[in-house]
C-alpha cells in the first residue's frame, strides 16, 4: 500500500489557497480604505508564496523556491514604502 504523492497533496492544499486568494481579492475590490486595501495585497501576496511553495513540493523543482522569495522581497520593500507614505500623509495634517 502507497501513500498518497506530493502531487496529490499539493493539489489539497492548493484548495484553502485559492479560497484566501478569493477572499483578499473581495476585499482588495471592496476594501473601504487605503490600508485595507493594502492588507489585502499582503495577502495575496503570501498566498502568491504559498502556490510557489506548493508547486516546489509538487514537482521538486527548486525553482519556485527562488520565485517565492523574490516575491517575499519585493512585498516586504513595498510595504515598508507604504507604511512611510502613510506616516509622512499623517505628518502633512
Amino acid at each position: 500500500m502507497t501513500g498518497p504523492t506530493f502531487p496529490a497533496i499539493a493539489a489539497i492544499l492548493a484548495l484553502p489557497l485559492c479560497l484566501a486568494l478569493a477572499l483578499a481579492g473581495w476585499r482588495m475590490v471592496t476594501g473601504p480604505g487605503k490600508a485595507d486595501r493594502f492588507v489585502a495585497f499582503d495577502m495575496l501576496t503570501a498566498v502568491g508564496i504559498g502556490f510557489a511553495a506548493l508547486t516546489a513540493v509538487a514537482t521538486g523543482r527548486s525553482g519556485f523556491l527562488d520565485i517565492g522569495l523574490g516575491i517575499a522581497l519585493i512585498n516586504f520593500v513595498a510595504t515598508a514604502a507604504f507604511a512611510l507614505f502613510l506616516e509622512r500623509k499623517k505628518d502633512d495634517r
